[in-house]
């Protein structure tokens, strides 16, 4: 019966229904779209297990318009989202999802999306001078915003001039007037890779943006899905049939038949807006103002009532920190075996550093320096590489997504002098607030490695931990499982 629901969801109302019935979402009226929303939405992150928030009534805007956060930060709207199961905690996610990804990018090519003639997204159409963006609630998040942001859990679909592969990606955009927004992609990610061939030749740059939309497609554009493989086959890959689109009237890009809002239009050569600051996943402001490009709409879409997705990021954890954590650390896991790391017994992805900064990695230690090779290994894959800080490989006995164990193995077993390499000119990013603060021309950091593993030499001497064996445990959990309810 569960899969059955879960299979039948086709978008973000399909979702918001089920989670409803699972008493994992709560309406909220009358929340002011300055500040007040996104306060509500940090203090219900920071709260583990919360429920997701629609916010309907908000100030200055029609009452059936709505904003949905926290739709990906807990196991169970994780795992519904994933069409997997909304029983799984989360270290039962991370082992659902091992060699799911790679499972998908190679069901990808098989699950092109399917061209239908209308969707719901296309109840209402604004043409031209009809455009009013400003009747969407764009709230302005946290008091330090340069605006308000009204794509934060939008996804930005765009096109390689020369192949013609679609990608889907997660950008923010900030309101700049009626009829404008600024698109912020940073230096590398694949949408900046295709608007800089464009301009490059002179040419405008064709658009299309979702504001609300099936939780999943938020959750892959979010991902580092491999390039040429378009994330809308990745989806189809998951849910196990094509995703329904619905071509553009101005561009021709294809758009999510059951989203709730869309945007359409172009960005221009030279055509550049000041957008920022705003905060990012570190928990950090990285930049002051800089200018991005504007994409001027000229189509709006949208079905009645629309809701759009909000994720915020901020502080960790944040909107979306828990849905990277769990994903990456399944990527991390797979990530190793691929390399021959053996002996992994489980890894973790921490939200505190934005699922990016602290690697946690236990393993049953097998030879001397196996620990090593998996503290490098991790720091240096593809999934690690990329603004890492510490990565910290633990015994099989420690729970790596439980800090209070990771911290104390590290307090107990490991030696300042002896156990801490440090690998220098690593890959940053000018989104790390060490960079910000030292102005560095170049994005490179430094990772730490910790060694929190038992001296492999000295593992059979070393003393034992004083608690009970995990069997009778369980004998005493059972017998008096009132005691802790």
């Amino acid at each position: 019966m569960e899969q059955k629901a879960l299979s039948e969801m086709k978008d973000l109302r399909d979702w918001l229904e089920l989670m409803e019935g699972l008493g994992q979402l709560r309406r909220v009226e009358g929340a002011d779209w300055n500040l007040e929303l996104g306060a509500i939405t940090e203090l219900n992150s920071h709260i583990r297990g919360a429920p997701a928030l629609l916010f309907q009534s908000i100030k200055d805007y029609h009452s059936h318009y709505g904003i949905v956060t926290g739709t990906t930060s807990n196991a169970t709207r994780l795992g519904a989202t994933l069409r997997l199961s909304t029983s799984l905690d989360d270290m039962g996610l991370v082992k659902a999802l091992r060699g799911k990804s790679i499972q998908w990018e190679t069901e990808a090519e098989n699950y092109a999306p399917h061209l239908v003639e209308e969707g719901p997204v296309q109840e209402n159409v604004q043409r031209g001078s009809q455009v009013d963006l400003t009747q969407f609630p764009a709230p302005k998040w946290h008091e330090r915003d340069g605006g308000r942001y009204l794509g934060t859990g939008c996804v930005v679909v765009t096109k390689d001039r020369d192949t013609g592969w679609i990608n889907v990606g997660v950008y923010r955009m900030m309101l700049q007037d009626e009829r404008s927004l600024t698109l912020h992609m940073v230096a590398g990610k694949h949408g900046r890779q295709q608007i800089e061939r464009y301009f490059a030749l002179g040419e405008p740059f064709p658009v299309v943006v979702s504001l609300g939309h099936d939780p999943l497609l938020f959750l892959i554009a979010g991902l580092e899905v491999p390039y040429g493989i378009s994330e809308y086959n990745y989806v189809g890959a998951i849910l196990g049939q094509p995703l329904e689109v619905v071509r553009g009237e101005v561009t021709g890009l294809p758009m999510p038949a059951y989203s709730e809002v869309v945007l359409e239009g172009w960005c221009r050569p030279g055509n550049l807006k000041n957008e920022g600051p705003f905060g990012e996943f570190t928990g950090y402001y990285s930049y002051s103002e800089t200018p991005q490009p504007v994409m001027e709409v000229e189509r709006v879409y949208f079905r009645n009532d629309p809701i759009i997705l909000g994720a915020p990021p901020g502080r960790p954890p944040h909107d979306f920190s828990y849905y990277k954590a769990v994903m990456r650390s399944a990527m991390l896991h797979d990530a190793l075996e691929k390399a021959g790391v053996p002996g992994v017994q489980s890894c973790w992805a921490d939200e505190v550093g934005g699922s990016r900064q602290l690697l946690v990695v236990s393993i049953q230690q097998r030879y001397p320096g196996h620990s090593r090779q998996a503290a490098f290994v991790a720091s240096q894959c593809q999934v690690g590489a990329y603004l890492g800080r510490y990565v910290i490989v633990v015994d099989e006995d420690i729970d790596p997504a439980n800090l209070q164990d990771v911290i104390w193995a590290v307090v107990t077993r490991a030696d300042p002098e002896r156990d801490i390499e440090i690998f220098r000119k690593a890959w940053g990013s000018k989104a790390d607030p060490m960079n910000v603060t030292f102005n560095q021309k170049v994005a490179y950091n430094s990772r730490a490695i910790i060694d929190a593993c038992r001296p492999y030499e000295y593992r059979d001497v070393f003393p034992p931990v004083a608690e009970c064996s995990p069997e009778y445990r369980q004998q005493v959990l059972q017998k008096w499982a009132h005691l802790f309810e």
